[in-house]
C-alpha cells in the first residue's frame, strides 16, 4: 500500500470508527458486530504503526469511544476510567505476557471473565452510596445515580467501609431478562434490542428511573478506583475485600497464574463454561495482580499496559435453510423468518432466525435449500450471516405481493425497507394488537393471555380491542380451561382497566415508535385525548425527546379513520380519556411553559420539572414565543441565547427557587 492510499484508508477508518462509537456508546444502537468493529480498529492501529507520519492525537486509537449525553449532568472522573487493549489469539496474549515479564520482575496474573455491559463508577461517602456515573469518554461521564439506585444488588450502605470509596463495575442485563425484553418489544411492534449490552446501556440511560427499574439490570464490581485509608494492594485480595463490604464480585477461584500456559488454560476454561453463565461475556481479562507493579508499568492515553482483553471470536455454524415463514406484526410489517436444520450455538439449540426484509434477503442472495451460516448476535439472537451454497435449481426468493393472512395487497414502506399489510382489520395484526393492548405496561388486563385471546377471536367475539369491553363472564366460561371464578376475575380486570390513566391507553393503541415513556411525555403535554387529537406535529415536537419522525408518526396515526373509530368505541365503552399521572398541588404555574437549561446546583432537573408540573405548569425542551420563563443554570447554552433573542424572561436558579417557595394566592 502506498502512502496516498494509506492516508485515504486511515481517514476512512477514523470516520467510520467515530460513527460506530457514536452508535454504540451514545445511541446504544450499533450497526456492526463487536467483532467487525474490533477488526476495523485493529486495521487502523496497524496502519498508524506502519505510517506514523499520519498519526493524530484525536484518532479513535487514542481515546475511549464513549461520550456524554445532554440528558444527564456531567461527572468529572478523578481517576480516569480507561479501556483495555484487545488481543485475538494466544500468540498475541503470549506477547502481552512477555512484555509484562520484561517490565516488572515475576508478575502474577489474574484471569477473569470480561462481562459485556456498561462500565460505571459508584461513590460511597461514610459508607453511603452518594453518586454513580457512566464511563463516558474516560474523563467525563454521566450522572445516572437515580437509575443505578434501581439495581437491587448495588449496596445502598456499606459496613466497615473507608470514609470515601470509589469502585468500578459493569452493569449488565442477564440473558433471561434480555430474552423477556425482546419478546415484549416484538409484541409491541418495537425494534428489538440487538444484544444484552446495548439493552443494558439503553436501560441505564433512561430519563425515567422507573423504566430502568423494569429492566432487571445487574452489576459486578471489579475494581477499586480510589479510597481513603488502607486497602489491599493487589487485585485478588481487593476483590475479596470488596466482597466483604457487600459488593457482588467475580473472584477467580483458581487464584493467581505465573506462566503463559496457566493463563491459556484459564482462558480456555472460561471459554468452555461461558455458555452456562447467566450473563454475556465477550472475552477474558488478564491483569497483573500487584498494584505496585501496575503503577510501575503505567498506561497509554487510552489503556493500561498491565491488562489485556482476550476477545472470543463469534461462533458460526453452517446449516440448511428448509423454509421461510412469514409473520405479520402488530403494525402490519410482514417479516420473513428462516427455518433451518437445528444447530447448537452458544449452548442452546437454534432452528429459526429473522431475515428482516426483502433487501436483506436479496443482498445475501438467500434461497430455499441454501447452506447458510448462522451465528448468535451478542450470544443471544440468532442471525443469518450469508449463503455459502445454493441448492440445485434454487431460485431467488421474493416476498409475496399479498399479506399471507388476509391476502390484502402488501405495500412497501420506503423509509424502513419493510413490506406491510395495510389492512387494519387483518386478523394477524388484530391478534398482535390485542396482546399488546392487554399487556402489563399498557392496559394491564391480567389473565387474558394469547391463548384466550386467540380462542375469543376464533369464536367471532373479538373484531377490535374495543370488543374486550363487551365480553361477558358467560362467554369466557365457554373457553377451554376458564372456570367461572376465573371468568369473573377477568371481567373485573377488564372493567378496572377502564379507569387507567390516558398514558396507558395511548401506549396500548400501539402507535409506531411510541413506547410507555413517550406516551407519558405526550400526556404531560396534552392532558386529554381531545387535546392530543387536535395537536399538530409542530406542537408535539416541542416535547423534550420528540423529533420530527415521532411527532409525524403520532399525528398520522391519530388521523387514521380506523384509529379515530377505535378511540370513539373505547370512549363509548367508558375508558378514561384524561391523564392522571401529574398530581397538581396548586395552580401557581397554570398556563406557563418553562424551559430548563444548564446545570442546576441545588436540585436535579428532573426534580425541577416535577415541581413545575406539580404546580400546574408545563416543561418544554425547546424555546419558542410560547415560553413563559427559561430557567438557566450553570453552563447554559444555545437555549439561553435563543431566549435572549426572543426576549423571554430568564430566571436564575435562585429566582426559580423563590418562585417555588412563593405562596399560591389563588389556592
Amino acid at each position: 500500500m502506498d502512502e496516498i492510499t494509506a492516508k485515504q484508508r486511515i481517514s476512512e477508518l477514523r470516520k467510520l470508527l467515530e460513527t460506530y462509537n457514536e452508535q454504540y456508546y451514545m445511541q446504544d444502537n450499533p450497526s456492526v458486530s463487536d467483532y467487525e468493529y474490533d477488526m476495523r480498529m485493529r486495521e487502523l492501529e496497524t496502519l498508524e504503526q506502519q505510517y506514523p507520519q499520519f498519526a493524530a492525537p484525536d484518532s479513535p486509537t487514542h481515546h475511549v469511544g464513549g461520550g456524554v449525553s445532554r440528558t444527564f449532568d456531567k461527572v468529572q472522573h478523578t481517576v480516569q476510567m480507561m479501556s483495555l487493549q484487545d488481543v485475538f489469539s494466544f500468540a498475541e496474549m503470549d506477547a502481552f505476557l512477555q512484555r509484562c515479564q520484561e517490565a516488572v520482575p515475576q508478575p502474577e496474573f489474574i484471569v477473569e471473565p470480561k462481562i459485556d455491559g456498561l462500565s460505571v463508577s459508584l461513590e460511597y461517602t461514610n459508607g453511603v452510596f452518594t453518586r454513580g456515573s457512566t464511563r463516558g469518554d474516560g474523563f467525563v461521564g454521566e450522572d445516572v445515580t437515580a437509575n443505578l439506585r434501581t439495581i437491587a444488588n448495588i449496596p445502598r450502605q456499606l459496613h466497615g467501609a473507608p470514609p470515601f470509596l470509589e469502585v468500578r463495575g459493569e452493569v449488565y442485563m442477564p440473558r433471561a431478562s434480555f430474552a423477556a425484553l425482546v419478546e415484549q418489544q416484538e409484541q409491541n411492534g418495537e425494534t428489538p434490542a440487538k444484544n444484552p449490552r446495548n439493552a443494558a446501556a439503553g436501560s441505564l440511560r433512561q430519563k425515567d428511573a422507573a423504566v430502568t427499574a423494569q429492566r432487571s439490570l445487574d452489576i459486578w464490581i471489579f475494581n477499586i478506583q480510589q479510597a481513603d485509608g488502607d486497602y489491599p494492594q493487589n487485585h485478588l485480595d481487593s476483590l475479596r475485600y470488596l466482597e466483604s463490604l457487600g459488593f457482588p464480585t467475580v473472584i477467580p477461584r483458581s487464584g493467581r497464574c505465573q506462566t503463559a500456559a496457566q493463563v491459556q488454560a484459564e482462558i480456555e476454561k472460561i471459554g468452555a463454561a461461558r455458555d452456562g453463565y447467566a450473563y454475556d461475556t465477550d472475552g477474558v481479562v488478564v491483569k497483573v495482580d500487584s498494584f505496585a507493579q501496575r503503577e510501575e508499568m503505567g498506561a497509554t492515553s487510552k489503556v493500561p499496559k498491565w491488562a489485556a482483553a482476550f476477545k472470543f471470536p463469534p461462533e458460526e455454524k453452517e446449516t440448511v435453510l428448509r423454509e421461510i415463514q412469514l409473520s405479520v406484526g402488530r403494525t402490519g410489517v410482514i417479516t420473513p423468518v428462516a427455518i433451518f436444520d437445528p444447530i447448537q450455538l452458544a449452548g442452546t439449540a437454534v432452528s429459526r432466525a429473522t431475515l428482516h426484509n426483502q433487501d436483506f434477503i436479496s443482498e445475501r442472495d438467500i434461497r430455499l435449500g441454501d447452506t447458510i451460516v448462522v451465528r448468535k448476535a451478542g450470544e443471544i439472537i440468532p442471525e443469518v450471516l450469508r449463503s455459502v451454497k445454493h441448492a440445485e435449481d434454487a431460485a431467488p426468493y421474493q416476498l409475496p405481493e399479498c399479506c399471507p393472512v388476509c391476502h390484502t395487497p402488501a405495500v412497501r414502506d420506503p423509509e424502513e425497507a419493510a413490506l406491510r399489510c395495510p389492512n387494519p382489520d387483518c386478523p394477524a395484526q388484530l391478534m398482535k394488537r390485542m396482546i399488546h393492548f392487554v399487556s402489563k405496561d399498557a392496559m394491564n388486563i391480567d389473565g387474558l393471555g394469547p391463548q384466550n385471546l386467540a380462542a375469543l377471536q376464533n369464536g367471532g367475539l373479538l373484531h377490535s380491542v374495543a370488543d374486550l369491553y363487551r365480553l361477558t363472564a358467560t362467554q369466557l366460561v365457554e373457553l377451554d380451561r376458564v372456570a367461572e371464578k376465573s371468568a369473573d376475575n377477568l371481567i373485573r380486570a377488564i372493567d378496572a382497566s377502564r379507569a387507567n390513566s390516558l398514558d396507558r391507553l395511548i401506549f396500548a393503541l400501539g402507535i409506531r415508535g411510541i413506547g410507555s415513556r413517550a406516551a407519558k411525555l405526550l400526556c404531560e403535554r396534552f392532558s386529554s385525548m381531545d387535546a392530543l387529537l387536535s395537536a399538530t406535529a409542530a406542537e408535539i415536537q416541542e416535547i423534550d425527546g420528540f423529533g420530527e419522525v415521532m411527532a409525524e408518526s403520532v399525528v398520522s396515526a391519530l388521523q387514521e379513520p380506523h384509529m379515530r373509530q377505535l378511540i370513539q368505541h373505547l370512549r363509548e365503552a367508558g375508558c378514561n380519556m384524561t391523564y392522571q399521572g401529574a398530581v397538581v398541588e396548586d395552580t401557581r404555574f397554570a398556563g406557563m411553559t418553562f424551559v430548563l437549561t444548564g446545570t442546576l446546583s441545588a436540585m436535579k432537573r428532573s426534580e425541577a420539572k416535577e415541581r413545575i408540573l406539580r404546580y400546574g405548569g408545563k416543561v418544554s425542551g425547546s424555546v419558542s414565543k410560547k415560553t413563559t420563563y427559561i430557567v438557566a443554570g450553570e453552563a447554559a447554552g444555545s437555549k439561553l441565547d435563543k431566549a435572549n433573542e426572543l426576549g423571554i424572561p430568564v430566571l436564575s436558579e435562585e429566582e426559580f427557587r423563590q418562585k417555588l417557595q412563593e405562596r399560591n394566592e389563588t389556592k
